[in-house]
């Protein structure tokens, strides 16, 4: 079965589909082609816990009943770091919310 994924890092979003028996490994792949950020220098994880390259994706947890088209499982990425080899925080920036709409484009009441 097919499951959906979002995975973010600071501003950036990816959304992407897999297979529920696609590996961890395999779905990092994927982002190495988009970022460019080799596999091993990966972290993904899900609710603050990290996903092992081995396991499936339904082995961690993700599976068609929680990760819909309309509704995706969220993972979060963090980077290893050049200057010291650690990982970076696990990060994510919150949505823009738009600005509020000026009166003049507000509906009016028709009674007026």
């Amino acid at each position: 079965m097919d499951v959906y994924i979002m995975i973010r890092r600071k501003k950036t979003t990816i959304l992407t589909d897999a297979k529920e028996s696609s590996t961890v490994a395999e779905l990092k792949t994927i982002i190495e082609g988009l970022l460019k950020c080799g596999v091993d220098d990966q972290r993904l994880l899900l609710d603050g816990l990290i996903l092992e390259d081995a396991k499936t994706l339904s082995d961690s947890g993700i599976t068609a009943k929680n990760a819909q088209a309309m509704n995706p499982v969220q993972l979060t990425l963090s980077i290893r770091k050049d200057s010291d080899g650690e990982f970076e925080e696990e990060a994510v920036e919150p949505y823009s919310v738009p600005p509020e709409l000026p009166e003049a484009l507000k509906q009016q009441d028709p009674a007026c």
